[in-house]
């Protein structure tokens, strides 16, 4: 038997069923706790009497019937009401619509399938039954958003909700030509046929699936019975020898929730004065904190937190000592050190210089099971201690006593972000100590490097000094108000001069201001979606009175409370930058609450369209296009008036022109620095697979930031490939299978296929060796984008790089 579960942090949690074909006569021989986990995972303990479906009576659904997205949408439901088909708006966001099916009779409005779940449909948008067999979702303005399949263009009769929760469409011999439970979300219902090659995606989720062909499908008969049938030959064998559960009284489900846990929930059919909510039956697994351990980065709970079983059974994470929520609304989404100083006070041998500062509290039945850069043993507790405070690099220690292992004390030192943290109440041998400021240190005023004894005298100093500077601001104050009530008097007489110059240009940065209503005719109403940048939708438009040139209008989201200063950023630093290799601003709207942006138009779309199409791009344009990204950071860095760092380098956010030059677009989430500043503290930022390790150490960043984002998406300009590929298993972390193949000497493996890049595999192994430099733990071993460039362009030449996770390992169990 394959691998029947897997779940990815990054990219969503996914259930697969893969089984190797087996003879009727071998399943017997199925050893007993893996049949019962098949069986869970199968969910064959849902029902004990399910009728088939072609025999249940249809509320039909004749060709032109249609739904339109609205609150007072009347869904289409099953015979018996059980199972209702339409729109359901999502929570908080009345305008935006999922298409759905859902129990109809339970208050608690609980979906077991949608179609766009990725792509939410918005107010007024409309789903219709079509004459050629299709149900077919389209937005508001015409946009198809999605289609079910009908490949044989077979004629249709109707459709229909049917009471086991599968809406199909039948052709006019009553065959089934498209239904929903072949197409399954992340629940499976009593009845449905879950084949071979069928997946289940949670609901965090940021990309679809597809079905792949049956090989075996797993069925659960009327009776009770699980059966394992072959396709196409139709053999059919048992697999239980009763029925697991009596399913008259209740409703069941069973869903791969987000933190990737498979579960059977049941609700009572009659809940007059009793449950009105769903209760778990069984999960699997039973503790997905103990059985995640791939990969850095896997598991339910973000980085540096601490994955433990909630008393109802659900996944709780928690932060350790001396560490908080990145996002306070979002628990799941991980932890940062409030204090972590120490790491700024470094020696060359990477040693803290003021350890008396800091301390280690302990934490039992903690582990973090993945990741340690370094292993003392024999080693004591006091040792353990004593060369993690020393150490500017670690985090945390997990020690292990001796008694529990023959008598040899170990200690394994773990740096940020931690990975895969788990509360296991069985967990004795091993304890947690964590690195924290001491309390009497602990201010974000006070350096612990310098500690200040003598603060009573220094109170009385700061008292008087404080005095004397609030009478001298008041008087100031005072200057001021009445020179802003002199200046207020002579800009009134201005006023209408300078709207006339509003409307037009502005002066400082050369682009031009637009009405709303100049911006609405331009798109069409916003007709045509390019796609979706930061804060905002990308929209097609045409310039009438320039010449019908081509823009993108980039309409930023009022709902959103960064928007606006999210705007203010963009126009300043855009309007200040002239590159070629820097997307320009044409001009942009601030009309109330409508603010927008306009861009040069890119025929040619974005670089990870480009790279990640069916079609390889050439090796010579692909070097090329790097080349010209890395003189794009440059002039940010270093050449602009005030230095920039961008904070989000990925492909998305590199758009090409009609002669395939890139450009960097999106500064949405840049971060200016003026002239005398050369780093800054500020909250994580970036898309995860290409944020640089010091956002997750709270401490300052640099523009070193974009050199590791640039060095993971020189690699996947390189090999063609996304940076994180679940798929790919072993080579699944692409800057790990880059170093290895580079260490290994086997850098062909990272253009396989690829006869250009083959053919010039110098130029190969001189890239790779840039983008490892690039991605280095720590920020002083990347070179600078001048030196990138230097290098990419032969004027420098490139060394050997080290290994770039020279302080943690590379993912996998260290123990």
């Amino acid at each position: 038997m394959n691998q029947l579960f897997t779940v990815d942090h990054h990219v969503g949690l996914r259930l697969v069923l893969s089984l190797l074909p087996m003879a009727p006569t071998t399943l017997a021989n199925i050893h007993r706790p893996l049949l019962h986990l098949l069986l869970l995972l199968l969910v064959l303990v849902m029902v004990s009497h399910i009728p088939s479906a072609m025999s249940q009576a249809f509320n039909n659904v004749t060709a032109g019937y249609y739904l339109v997205a609205t609150n007072e949408c009347v869904p289409w439901t099953s015979p018996s009401g059980d199972f209702a088909f339409g729109f359901c708006s999502l929570p908080g966001q009345e305008d935006q619509f999922l298409l759905a099916i859902w129990f109809a009779t339970i208050p608690e409005k609980t979906i077991v399938w949608s179609a766009n779940r990725d792509y939410p449909a918005d107010r007024d948008s409309i789903v219709k039954l079509t004459t050629a067999g299709q149900l077919v979702l389209t937005k508001s303005d015409g946009l198809p958003l999605w289609a079910s399949d009908n490949p044989g263009n077979v004629p249709i009769s109707h459709g229909a909700m049917l009471d086991t929760g599968n809406f199909v469409i039948t052709s006019t011999n009553s065959s089934i030509i498209w239904e929903s439970f072949k197409n399954p979300t992340n629940t499976i219902l009593p009845a449905q046929v879950f084949g071979v090659g069928n997946s289940l995606l949670s609901s965090r989720s940021e990309s679809n699936f597809q079905q792949d062909r049956n090989v075996l499908e797993l069925i659960l008969d009327k009776s009770g019975y699980l059966q394992i049938r072959n396709s196409p030959s139709g053999d059919i064998s048992n697999l239980t020898t009763e029925s697991v559960v009596n399913g008259e009284e209740s409703y069941y489900r069973a869903t791969l929730d987000f933190d990737g846990v498979f579960r059977l929930y049941a609700h009572p059919k009659k809940f007059n004065n009793g449950n009105r909510s769903w209760s778990t039956v069984r999960s699997v697994p039973e503790n997905i904190c103990l059985s995640i351990l791939d990969y850095l980065g896997s598991g339910p709970c973000g980085y540096s937190s601490i994955c433990a079983l909630a008393p109802d059974g659900k996944t709780d994470c928690n932060c350790p000592p001396g560490f908080s929520l990145m996002d306070v609304s979002d628990k799941y989404g991980g932890c940062k050190p409030d204090n972590t100083s120490y790491m700024q006070q470094c020696d060359q041998k990477g040693s803290v210089i003021a350890e008396e500062y800091y301390e280690l509290l302990d934490m039992k039945f903690v582990d973090w099971p993945l990741a340690a850069y370094d292993l003392l043993q024999p080693t004591t507790e006091f040792e353990c201690r004593t060369s993690c405070l020393r150490d500017c690099f670690c985090a945390v220690a997990i020690f292990q006593d001796p008694k529990y292992n023959y008598g040899i004390g170990r200690c394994w030192k773990k740096k940020l972000p931690l990975s895969n943290g788990r509360l296991n109440m069985s967990t004795v041998d091993r304890k947690a100590l964590f690195k924290t400021l001491k309390s009497e240190y602990n201010s974000s005023s006070q350096n612990p490097n310098h500690p200040n004894p003598g603060g009573g005298k220094q109170n009385k100093e700061i008292l008087i000094l404080a005095v004397l500077l609030g009478a001298s601001v008041f008087l100031n104050l005072f200057s001021l108000a009445s020179i802003f009530l002199v200046v207020c008097c002579m800009w009134q007489r201005k006023l209408p001069n300078f709207y006339s110059i509003l409307n037009t240009k502005d002066p400082d940065m050369n682009m031009r201001s637009f009405t709303y209503k100049e911006l609405e005719e331009a798109t069409d109403g916003f007709k045509e979606e390019l796609g979706r940048g930061s804060f905002g939708n990308v929209y097609k438009g045409v310039l009438v009175s320039s010449y019908s040139k081509k823009v993108a209008v980039k309409k930023l989201d009022k709902v959103l409370k960064d928007g606006e200063k999210e705007f203010k950023t963009e126009v300043t630093v855009i309007g200040q930058t002239h590159h070629k290799n820097l997307v320009r601003l044409v001009g942009y709207c601030d009309e109330g609450e409508h603010r927008l942006l306009v861009y040069e138009f890119m025929y040619n779309g974005s670089l990870s369209s480009f790279l990640f199409g069916v079609l390889r791009p050439s090796w010579q344009r692909r070097m090329q296009i790097a080349s010209g990204i890395a003189r794009g950071l440059v002039y940010l860095h270093e050449e602009c008036s005030t230095q920039i760092i961008h904070c989000d380098i990925k492909p998305q956010n590199i758009l090409l022109d009609d002669s395939f030059t890139p450009k960097i677009s999106d500064f949405g989430l840049a971060k200016l620095l003026m002239n005398h500043q050369t780093r800054t503290l500020t909250g994580i930022r970036g898309t995860k697979g290409y944020v640089a390790p010091e956002w997750f150490r709270n401490t300052p960043v640099t523009v070193k930031v974009d050199v590791y984002s640039f060095g993971v998406m020189l690699l996947e300009i390189i090999c063609c490939r996304r940076c994180v590929e679940i798929e790919m298993e072993k080579a699944a972390i692409l800057i790990e299978w880059a170093y290895e193949c580079y260490s290994e000497g086997k850098l062909e493996k990272l253009v396989e296929n690829d006869e250009e890049a083959l053919s010039d595999l110098r130029m190969v192994q001189k890239s790779v060796k840039v983008a490892i430099w690039c991605v280095q733990d720590l920020p002083s071993l990347r070179p600078s984008m001048r030196e990138v460039t230097h290098m990419l362009e032969g004027i420098l030449e490139v060394s050997a790089p080290p290994c770039p996770f020279l302080y943690s390992s590379m993912s996998g169990s260290d123990r």
